[in-house]
């Protein structure tokens, strides 16, 4: 009897491309992952200059943007997973940053 083995791979990054409303995360399997900039109110209360600068973890599994305190997983971004960041959480942030965009 024959069986047939399926080896799942865990989603990596490529790449990332954030504008004013969109999280682009390209993987290297060759899927793209496009999920709304709303979903991350860090990312979208950012600067464009600091939501361009990220790191991807060394196996592509994790984005971070230090500027911003934001670490999102490719697998939360995968399954849909918002922030799970509270609203008291946020608006102390946007306080210390003296944020322009209210909430």
């Amino acid at each position: 009897m024959n069986s047939l083995v399926i080896e799942a791979q865990e989603a990596r990054a490529q790449d990332i491309a954030v504008n004013e409303d969109l999280l682009v995360v390209k993987l290297i399997d060759g899927r793209t992952i496009i999920v709304p900039l709303l979903w991350y109110p860090r990312l979208w209360y950012g600067t464009a200059g600091e939501r361009d600068r990220f790191e991807i973890s060394e196996d592509g599994t994790l984005i971070h943007w230090p500027e911003l305190d934001e670490d999102l997983s490719v697998e939360g971004i995968l399954a849909g997973r918002r922030s799970g960041e509270g609203q008291k959480s946020l608006k102390k942030w946007l306080a210390e940053r003296g944020s322009e965009k209210s909430l």
